[in-house]
Formats: structure tokens, sequence, C-alpha cells
């Protein structure tokens, strides 16, 4: 185990039991510290035991369904999911943060659109954000462990966790593998003074700027543009990015900081990279979007860049080298992305199982009829070919390179249909129970549907995946 890893865990261990005495959820602008309590009632008994996967439970051939049937998975899927003791531990560790503090919160927040600063600050704490950074900056991490982490937080809250991969994948991760000492000293270490202190070094929020109103999938269409300032000491940018995650956090004003791609050059591919923080003159919020399908715990902000001065220190990697940066992070994210959809497929399966076994209609527990059986089997199978998928990929992706975009986008284009899908069979098992609210799979239903859209379309995916496929002889090869 390397040291930045067992350090991260210690930490993780250190804060575990200070977590299960509390919890701080943050109503508006007032935190309040109460007293560790179950979660709001539903039909799966959370995270453990024979009613969850997370214990992988195999039901044998039999009529009756006892806590005597289930088993453990199979030692070569463990060791698939977890492949390291490092891995067991931050999984485990994850879990229990999840269900300890991030499932009380997640239908309260969803619910009324806002992030949950105070969760997002204990993850911060935590180390979370940091996860994929070598020492001095983070834990030295790789791409399972992000899995991990994204899999288990968005089994209770996939808006949340999208909120945390804005800030953790998309800025710091991206800012760490792209950018330079300084600029990784100042804002992953805190070590600018003026704008952080010791006590808040992890309390900043950032975001990644990329969509524009015109511009999604063929994003180097994107009309931002940075020109060079006339004292030569900067760039001025002017333009518009939207569907920001993170890009508010009260409606107001804009989060703290930001990687922020623009048009540098003439040329189709002259992108650059730079960074724009909170209170640069000429940068604003734009909107907040509101009333969104899902996710809605992850704010999400139009941001207006009119005539913003940004100093040649905050450009990010090589002028008209953004295209580069953007595609070394992109892999990571659809990991993560991927992961997410995991999580939702894994809590709505739980959630079908744990109703079947409860629900009674014609004298009998609905799980003894065919069509339930299908709709739960096929949906297990499913989800246990997507998990596969993501970790086999996970696991052998290294992030200091790029060049794996067939199966990154592989992995999130089977994912996020499949989740989507088992979340909809969810619904058709717990029948009106599962239109609502309080039995959770109608939002991870609209959720899920996010993520065949964010991150990449489903259509980009097909049009990757072709041309990477187009270039190879065989598949054997």
């Amino acid at each position: 185990m390397n040291r930045s890893a067992l350090n991260f865990i210690r930490k993780l261990r250190m804060h575990h039991s200070s977590f299960k005495k509390r919890s701080v959820i943050n109503y508006g602008d007032t935190y309040n510290v109460i007293n560790q309590h179950e979660p709001k009632k539903s039909p799966l008994t959370f995270l453990g035991g024979v009613r969850s996967l997370a214990s992988a439970p195999f039901y044998y051939d039999t009529d009756d369904v006892t806590e005597s049937s289930s088993a453990t998975a199979p030692f070569s899927l463990d060791k698939l999911y977890n492949p390291t003791e490092e891995h067991c531990q931050i999984r485990s560790l994850i879990r229990t943060f999840t269900a300890d503090q991030v499932e009380p919160q997640a239908n309260h927040y969803n619910k009324h659109e806002l992030l949950n600063i105070g969760l997002f600050n204990q993850i911060q704490e935590l180390g979370l954000d940091t996860l994929t950074l070598p020492e001095p900056y983070g834990a030295g991490m790789d791409a399972t462990a992000v899995a991990i982490v994204h899999e288990e937080l968005s089994y209770s809250d996939p808006g949340f966790c999208l909120a945390y991969l804005a800030h953790s994948i998309l800025f710091i991760n991206n800012l760490g593998l792209n950018g330079n000492k300084a600029q990784k000293d100042k804002w992953l270490l805190g070590a600018d003074s003026s704008n952080h202190s010791e006590d808040n070094i992890r309390r900043i929020v950032g975001g990644m700027c990329m969509s524009e109103p015109g511009a999604g999938t063929d994003v180097l269409g994107m009309t931002t543009k940075a020109t060079p300032s006339d004292d030569g000491k900067g760039w001025v940018l002017n333009g518009q990015k939207m569907w920001i995650t993170n890009g508010t956090l009260d409606g107001k004003t804009t989060a703290d900081v930001y990687l922020v791609y623009a048009k540098t050059g003439p040329e189709r591919m002259d992108i650059s990279q730079f960074i724009v923080s909170k209170g640069m003159d000429g940068f604003k919020l734009g909107q907040q979007i509101k009333d969104k399908l899902g996710m809605r715990a992850s704010p999400t902000a139009e941001l207006v860049f009119d005539n913003v001065f940004v100093p040649n220190e905050n450009l990010v990697g090589e002028i008209n080298g953004g295209a580069l940066c953007m595609m070394r992070n992109l892999e990571i994210e659809r990991v993560a992305l991927a992961a997410m959809a995991i999580g939702i497929a894994r809590r709505c399966v739980d959630e079908m199982v744990h109703y079947s076994k409860e629900r009674k209609a014609f004298g009998k527990n609905i799980y003894k009829f065919g069509q339930i059986q299908k709709a739960i089997a096929e949906s297990y199978a499913e989800y246990m070919a997507g998990k596969s998928y993501v970790y086999s990929v996970a696991n052998g992706l290294d992030l200091q390179t790029q060049g794996n975009s067939l199966d990154t986008d592989g992995i999130k284009l089977y994912s996020a249909s499949m989740a989507k899908n088992v979340a909809d069979k969810a619904i058709q098992v717990m029948g009106g129970y599962g239109y609502v609210g309080e039995y959770n799979v109608e939002r991870l239903w609209r959720d899920a549907k996010l993520l065949e859209i964010g991150g990449g379309t489903n259509e980009s995916h097909h049009k990757n995946m072709m041309r990477d496929l187009a270039r190879m002889n065989s598949l054997l090869a």
C-alpha cells in the first residue's frame, strides 16, 4: 500500500467514528446537528445484510426466501470489484459514510434543488475530492477507487455525486494532471493565503466549463474566445458556457473556480484552458437552470464571460493545447459516470427484491409471479454485466495516459441505458408505490436519464466507438 493511500484510509477511519455520531444536514443557510437516526422508512433495509446487493445475495431454487438463503459474491468477481485491500477498505468506509450521511438527506435536497454544502464539506474533509492526485496534493488512488466512490455515493444520491464529480474529476483531477506546480500549489494545496486559509483548504467548490448554448457534442465548435490582452500580460475572455455543474451554489453568484475552455486561434483544434475564479471582473452568473428532470441536488447554471481579464499564469498547459487536456480527462470522467449508473442500478434491484418479498397479491408474495421474476432477474443480470464491464476497464486504466476511449465510451454507453432501464423496471414492479418519491426509484429513474446525455451523449459514444472499431482489423488484435 503506498503511503498516500495509507494516509488517506487512516483519515477515513479517523472520521468514521465522528460521522457515525452525528449528521450535518444543511437546510437553507442553517446547519442543524442532529442525533444519528435511521433513514426514512423505505422498502429497503439500507446497505448490508441479505436485503442488499452490497452483500451480493444469491437466492437458491426454493419458494421460501429466508436470511439463510444468501451467499457472498464469487471470489473472482470480488477481486474484480475490489482488486486490493485498499479498495476493499475504501468501499467499506464510503459505504458506511453514504448510509449514515448521504441517505438521510437525499430526498430533501433533491426536492428543493439544493446542493448540501455541509455534506460537500465533509467529503472534502475526508480528502475524497483529491482522491486521484499524488502526494503532496492527494491520496494517489487509481481509476478503480474513483469507480468505487462514485458507485457508492450514487446508491443513495446521484445528484449530490454529480456535484462531487464536477469538483473532483472535472476541476481537481484535470488541474492536477495538466496544471503546473504554481497552479496546483495555489488551488490544490490552498497555499495562496489571500484566497484560502488552512482552515478552509478544501472548502472551495470548482467545476469545468466546456459546453455552450450552441455547442454540446460538437465541442470543438465552441465560440467562447480568449484573445491576448494589449499589454501582453494575459487574455481577454468573452462568451457563454451552458449546463455547468456547480455553476452556482446559491442561485445568485458563481461557485469559486473553474477550468474554462476557449478558442485561442483560427483552427478548429485551437482551444486553450484557463483558470477563472469568482470575483474576476466581467465573470458572472447568467442564470441557474431550474426545474430539471433529475440530478436536482446538483446545481446547474449558465456562466457569462464579458471581457474577463485572465492573467498569463492562469493558462493551463500550452496555448492551443486545451484539446489534449480535454481528452486526458474525458476517460476518467466517463468511468465515474458509468460507475454512477452502477450505483443507481444496484439500488433499484435492491428495492425491487425487497418490495417483492413484502408485497402480496392473490394470496402470495409477488416475487413468486413469473412477470416479477423476469423483471428482477433480467435487471440483476444487466446490472452485473455492466458492473463487470466498468471495473474491468477501470482496473486497467492509467490516469496519466489516454487512448482507452473505445471502452470508456463503451462502459458509459451500456451502463447509462442499463441503469435507466433497470429503474424503469423497478417502477413497474412496485406499481403506484414506485411512482412516488418516498420509494426512491422514481428519483433514480430521473437521475439515470442524465447519464445518457451528460458527459457525452449516447450518440457521441456511437460515433466515437465506431471510429475506433473501424481502425481495428479484429477485436482479437
